[in-house]
Parts: structure tokens; C-alpha cells; sequence
């Protein structure tokens, strides 16, 4: 097992023991009155309406295992992106992994990736207005102006198809509503290291005609950095980002409604923060070797990224007579361009520099229906494809020399002594077919049966980076010139089916219990470092999960109360099994074992009086192997050595617990104060166990002041006020690389403390 750091000090700053100290003593008052029950703490008791088997039902309804947040809870919890979220649900895990901004290598119930290879899917699907996003790059972004966020944990494979073994995160941006109205926002944020960020945001919208509604958002964030360099000591981590996003709706006739919206997203920043540190086999850095609990680091390379996303979605909502019923079609495009350079190495010389270019398009389109027969059958029937072209090509620059041609001391590098390019295109096509039936047997016990049927195509061609041809890029330039070493196509079928069952004890109380198949796709890893030639980059089969899962969900008029059990059986995992290499790292994507993932999470709303709110969860698994067939430790054999390891991305333990409180402040307005702490356990990165993420605390605190009149909202907040130390990744560096020492980490760095100030005009 991995040894467990201590716990830090609960105090860092006289900054975060005011702000702490201001909201508990808020939150411990029990003497105001109740207020709008629309805001404030009284917004986190409403139950959000939730697409989780696609069609629209309060969350509570839903016999699944989900965490759910509509708009106002959004607000109230100053939500930025995804990452706000990565603790505080019951066994879940929402990661960047650093490499580049944006890229998810997100973990529900011990299923997750650790990969920034584009050509590498998920476990956990994101959806975007219902549309899937096929690569995990460029999908944390920053957020506003969402109507929800819907964090469903376990396989959902027979509505939502391919991967989504772990589960699937739903975001629906806002529509424009029947009155118009308008909104300003301004936010500055800080932190013990680097410099700040001021985020402006707007948005406008209601009708335009009697059946033409129109909303436009518009959102610009300017950071400084939320680092400081130790090799110059300036400022690190700088970052601009610009969104639009425009949505239109028309009410063609009394059944006929139709919704496109487009939004356009461009980043341009800095790199990693790329620290390195004692790695797992206990060789450090050899420049440069820092203490992984702190947010040192001195890299030479400060680098870059740019990306930049278009991105469409349409729908159409058809109501019928036919089980007065909706079809609905959906549309999505999405275009992904991002190019960015690294500095591996984590060091203040040129070792190891690494460009990158990525191209992404995706296409897909579903078509479905939901009617109700009898007033006992709710069908739900459809059809889905999908569409994606993925360019990609990398570079590694590495050991920079002087002018003689001699390894550079820091700064004076002209040049790599050997420069190594790899990548490939990567094309993917698949449909599916489903159906899932809810039967009413009885007015308290629905039955529930449902199958999804899916073929995938998959063909790609690929440039090893050990294949030491002459120097060309698959993205920028003729990918003729690029001698591919590897060709190859593949298909896969699968059936996804469920069964399930739920009883309502009461009115207010039910328990579920389903069994359901999810799968994970096959395919081919674009990112080929191995100097062996029985190292081929594919194809690796499906990996497939057994979900056996018991589940109780209560409301009540002191608040709510879920709670879940489940098994799960994994077949074929699919790893990238990441090791010391002599360009680097080696990335090898295998089916490496069998496995059996047990846990249970218990979430809860309490209201303690009328104005203090409790909210606290609890996850637990256990995650274990049955079977493997990969010398996952690298002592030359498969044994049980390797089945005692831990799995990744698989905490055994995550809870929470928060306070929010309303205020009365007189007749301008009220205040609501919220306290939050946040745990998740170690867990391990690499399948070795060499790397891995230290257990994080988070406690997050805040102040909203709101006016009665509804036009004013001033914040104070803070995030991480424990100052924690997360690291997105722990790739293991070699001992050396070209006859340079090298050992340590290549772990990027994510932000430390952070306090926040933000002022909301309404304008209606």
C-alpha cells in the first residue's frame, strides 16, 4: 500500500482564518428568518429537474445514483469549471490532468483514465445539450450560464451507449426565458502565489417574437498566473480565455419546438506548471528536486497553449399523438484545434521539450422517442451516430546544446541533440440502436428492461515516435510525408442491456435495484514511444462492466436522503500502463486485468433550522484485482504481486460536509454564508503504483449579499483555504535521457489557495 501523508495545519494564512472564521460565526447563527426560497440556502433544498434517462423528471425521481445542480446552485456554489466539483460527490473524481489545459481524466467508482492520447476514451462521457464529446481534450473549460449539471455514477450504457463505464456528466446551457433579462458580472481572484484574474461575464436574452426567443452570452477571463516560476520567479500560469455563445429558439407550432445554439471558445496561455519530485523508485530530479507537499517548481521552457473550439448544437422536439408522445432529434458539431509545448523534464535546462498538435471533428446525430402507453409503459426508443477525424502529432525535443553542439547550461541552448516525432490520424465511426421500457406493474413497483445494440469502425494510421524517419507532422503538414509504420482498421459489437427494479415504500421514499452492461471502446494509442517491436499500438479490446447496484432515495420536509450500494465487475480493463522509457515515458494501452470494484455512497440535504442547511456524503470502495495478464510492477513476471497492487484512480475513501446559512441584514437585503470541507483518499496514478495523488482536503467558504429588490449580488469567497498541494499526473521520468541525468517527476501542478471577489447587476 502507498504510505499516507500527514494531514496539513488547518491554518495558513490570517487571511483564510478571517474568511473561515467570518462564515462559521454566520453559519452558526440560527436567529434570521427564512428567505426567497429561490436563493440562498433554501435553492440547494430544490430539486433539479434532470435528463438522466432522457426526458425530463426531478432528480429524486430517478432510480439512479446521481448528484444533480441546477442554475442557482450553480451560482450559489461559484462553480467555475468542472474541476470545482472533482471533490465533494460520493466517489468522484474530477481531474485535469495538467499536460495541457482543459484535458479530463475524470474517475466515477475506480473507473477513469490516466491519458492525455486523444485517441484514448473515456470511462466517463461528457455530453454538452445532449450531444457526446469525443475527446477528453479541450472539455474542462470555464462555465457560465448553465441550467445544470448532472453527475450520474455507474455504467449508463443503454441510453448514453459507449463509454460511460463509470458513469456520465450531462451539461445543458441556458435557453432564453418568456421575459427578457440581463446580467453583468465581475470577478477578481488572488492567491499566495502568482497574479490575478479578473473574469468578466454577460448575458442577455428573452423573446424576440411572439415565438422566437434569443439569448447571447458572452465571457472573458484574464489571469495572471496562478504560480510563480522559481527559475526567474515571475508569474506562472497565465491564461486568457474568450467564449460566445449564442442560442436561439423558435415554437414553430403549439408542438413544434426547435433550439440551435453555437458557441465559440479560445484559450491561449502558458504551459504546465510542471514539477518534478522524488519519483515512486526514490530517484529525484537531478537539477532541480522539490518537495512534492509544496508548489515549487523552476522549469526553463515556460511554453504554450492555444486552443480554440467551435462548437454547434441543434435539437428538434416533435410532440405526437402516438402515446402522446415527443421525438426529438439532436445535432452536433464540435471542431477542436489546439496546439501547445511542455517542459517535461520539470527542470531549469532543456532535457526533455515536447510540442504537440491536435485536430479534432466530430459529427453526430440521434434521433429518439418517449411516449407513455396505457399510462403504465414509458418508452424511450432510438437511434444514434457518431463521427470523428482525429490529426494528431507531437514532438520531443530533447537535451538542448550549445552552440559547440555541447549539453547548454541554463539559457543557452540553440537546439535538441535528437528530435523524435510521432502521431498519426485516427478516424471513428459508430451507430447504435436502444430501447429502454419503465412498467408501472403496480402503483408502487415499476419494472424496468432495456437494450443498447452498437457497431464501431475504427481505422488509423500511425508514425511511431521511435521510428526514427526524417522530420514531418501529420497536422501541419502533408501527412504524406510522414512515414507510417503502422496501418490498421478494426471493428467491435456489443449488446448493453438492463434490468431493474423499484418499489416505492411511500410517497416521500423508494428503493431500486438494477443490473446493467456498459462498455468501453477498443481501439489504437497515437502516442507509440516503445523501441520494441512487439510493442504495436493496437488494437486493445473493449473493456466491459457488470453493474450490480441497490439503491434507496428519500425526500422529506427536512430535506433529502440517498444512499447506494454497488458491485461491479470489470472484463479486460483497458490501462496505459506508463513507465520510464529512454525518449521519455513509454505508454502502452493494454486489456491488463480482471477486476471487482465494491463500494457504497450516502449523500444527504438536511435543514437543521429554517435558514442552516446541512449537505454531507460519504463514498467508499474497494477495489481489488482478480485476474491479471501484465507484469504491471515490471519485476519481469505477472503475479500476485501485481494483483496486490492498487488500481487507479481509485480512492478508497471521499466525504463531505458543508454548512450554508441565510442572514436577515435588514430592509436592503439578506446575506448567505456557506462552509464547505471536502476529503478524498490517496490514490494511485500509475499502474505500478510508482506514481500517485496525494490525498486532498479542500475547505471552501463564502459570503453572498443579496438585495431585496433582486438587482445586487456581492461575494466574498474562497477556494482550497488549506492551501492543499494537487498534482493532475505523476508520470515516472527515467534515470536519464541522451546520457543526461534526469529521475524525478513530470507531476503538473494545480492552483493552491484562492480568494475571490465578485459583484451580479439584474437588470430585470
Amino acid at each position: 500500500m502507498i504510505n499516507r501523508k500527514q494531514a496539513p495545519a488547518l491554518t495558513r494564512s490570517p487571511l483564510t482564518v478571517a474568511l473561515a472564521a467570518a462564515v462559521a460565526s454566520t453559519t452558526l447563527s440560527t436567529t434570521a428568518s427564512a428567505q426567497d426560497p429561490a436563493r440562498g440556502s433554501a435553492a440547494l433544498l430544490e430539486e433539479v429537474v434532470v435528463t438522466a434517462r432522457k426526458r425530463e423528471e426531478g432528480a429524486q425521481d430517478v432510480p439512479l445514483s446521481i448528484s444533480a445542480f441546477n442554475s442557482d446552485q450553480i451560482e450559489a456554489l461559484k462553480v467555475r469549471d468542472l474541476t470545482n466539483l472533482r471533490v465533494g460527490m460520493p466517489n468522484v473524481s474530477l481531474e485535469d490532468i495538467g499536460t495541457t489545459r482543459g484535458t479530463a481524466n475524470f474517475s466515477i467508482r475506480g473507473l477513469g483514465i490516466n491519458s492525455s492520447i486523444p485517441s484514448i476514451d473515456p470511462a466517463v462521457g461528457v455530453f454538452v445539450n445532449g450531444v457526446y464529446l469525443g475527446v477528453n481534450n479541450g472539455i474542462i473549460f470555464d462555465i457560465f450560464d448553465l441550467e445544470s449539471i448532472e453527475v450520474l455514477r455507474g455504467p449508463q450504457g443503454t441510453l448514453f451507449g459507449r463509454n460511460v463505464t463509470g458513469g456520465a456528466i450531462l451539461m445543458n446551457t441556458k435557453k432564453p426565458g418568456d421575459e427578457l433579462e440581463a446580467t453583468l458580472r465581475y470577478s477578481i481572484e488572488a492567491g499566495d502565489e502568482g497574479g490575478t484574474s479578473s473574469i468578466y461575464q454577460g448575458a442577455v436574452g428573452g423573446p424576440l417574437t411572439d415565438t422566437i426567443g434569443g439569448r447571447l452570452v458572452v465571457y472573458y477571463n484574464d489571469d495572471d498566473g496562478r504560480f510563480e516560476n522559481d527559475f526567474n520567479g515571475d508569474d506562472f500560469g497565465e491564461i486568457e480565455q474568450k467564449m460566445a455563445r449564442g442560442t436561439v429558439t423558435w415554437a414553430a407550432t403549439d408542438t413544434t419546438d426547435f433550439t440551435v445554439m453555437y458557441e465559440y471558445n479560445e484559450t491561449d496561455g502558458q504551459g504546465p506548471a510542471a514539477q518534478s519530485h522524488t519519483n515512486g523508485r526514490g530517484v529525484p530530479g537531478f537539477f532541480v528536486n522539490n518537495d512534492r507537499d509544496s508548489f515549487d517548481f523552476s522549469i526553463d521552457e515556460e511554453g504554450f497553449q492555444e486552443n480554440e473550439t467551435n462548437f454547434i448544437t441543434a435539437q428538434l422536439d416533435q410532440d405526437v399523438d402516438f402515446g402522446e408522445g415527443t421525438i426529438t432529434a439532436i445535432y452536433g458539431y464540435r471542431d477542436y484545434e489546439g496546439t501547445a509545448t511542455i517542459d517535461v523534464d520539470g527542470q531549469p535546462i532543456w532535457i526533455f521539450h515536447a510540442p504537440s498538435w491536435l485536430d479534432a471533428e466530430q459529427q453526430s446525430f440521434e434521433l429518439r422517442y418517449n411516449g407513455l402507453f396505457g399510462e403504465r409503459a414509458n418508452v424511450t426508443t432510438g437511434v444514434f451516430y457518431f463521427d470523428n477525424e482525429i490529426n494528431y502529432h507531437e514532438r520531443r525535443n530533447l537535451v538542448g546544446l550549445d552552440e559547440n553542439g555541447a549539453p547548454a547550461p541554463v539559457g543557452r541552448a540553440v537546439g535538441p541533440a535528437a528530435v523524435f516525432d510521432g502521431g498519426g490520424n485516427y478516424n471513428v465511426e459508430s451507430y447504435s440502436v436502444f430501447a429502454q421500457v419503465d412498467y408501472d406493474l403496480t402503483e408502487q413497483l415499476t419494472l424496468t428492461a432495456g437494450i443498447n445494440y452498437s457497431s464501431e469502425d475504427k481505422d488509423t494510421e500511425i508514425k511511431s515516435l521511435s521510428n526514427l524517419g526524417p522530420s514531418c507532422n501529420v497536422v501541419t503538414e502533408d501527412p504524406a510525408a510522414c512515414p507510417f509504420d503502422f496501418v490498421d482498421d478494426e471493428s467491435w459489437d456489443n449488446w448493453a442491456p438492463k434490468l431493474g427494479a423499484t418499489y416505492a415504500l411511500s410517497d416521500e421514499q423508494a428503493v431500486y435495484a438494477h443490473w446493467t452492461r456498459g462498455y468501453r471502446s477498443g481501439g489504437y494509442n497515437l502516442r507509440n514511444t516503445s523501441f520494441n517491436p512487439a510493442d504495436i499500438p493496437g488494437p486493445f479490446d473493449e473493456e466491459e462492466v457488470n453493474n450490480y447496484e441497490i439503491g434507496y432515495k428519500s425526500t422529506h420536509s427536512w430535506g433529502r436522503l440517498n444512499a447506494a450500494f454497488f458491485y461491479n465487475e470489470i472484463d479486460d480493463m483497458q490501462r496505459e500502463l506508463n513507465t520510464p522509457g529512454p525518449i521519455g515515458t513509454i505508454q502502452l494501452v493494454r486489456n491488463t486485468a480482471d477486476a471487482t470494484i465494491t463500494g457504497v455512497e450516502v449523500d444527504g440535504t438536511f435543514s437543521l433550522t429554517d435558514n442552516l442547511l446541512l449537505l454531507a456524503s460519504v463514498g467508499y470502495i474497494d477495489a481489488e484485482y482478480d485476474e491479471v495478464r501484465e507484469d504491471l510492477n515490471g519485476d519481469g513476471s505477472v503475479d500476485r504481486g501485481d494483483e496486490r497492487l492498487d488500481i487507479p484512480r481509485a480512492p478508497e475513501l471521499t466525504y463531505s460536509i458543508g454548512l450554508t446559512h441565510d442572514l436577515d441584514i435588514g430592509s436592503w437585503g439578506y446575506m448567505t454564508s456557506r462552509l464547505t470541507y471536502s476529503y478524498r483518499d490517496e490514490m494511485a496514478y500509475t499502474d505500478d503504483n510508482n506514481g500517485f495523488i496525494d490525498e486532498l482536503e479542500m475547505l471552501d467558504a463564502g459570503l453572498d449579499f443579496y438585495s431585496n429588490d433582486g438587482h445586487w449580488v456581492f461575494s466574498l469567497y474562497g477556494r482550497n483555504l488549506l492551501d492543499e498541494v494537487n498534482h493532475g499526473g505523476d508520470t515516472q521520468l527515467p534515470d536519464s535521457i541522451g546520457g543526461v541525468p534526469v529521475g524525478g517527476t513530470f507531476s503538473p501542478l494545480t492552483p493552491g489557495i484562492r480568494y475571490g471577489a465578485e459583484v451580479v447587476y439584474n437588470f430585470f
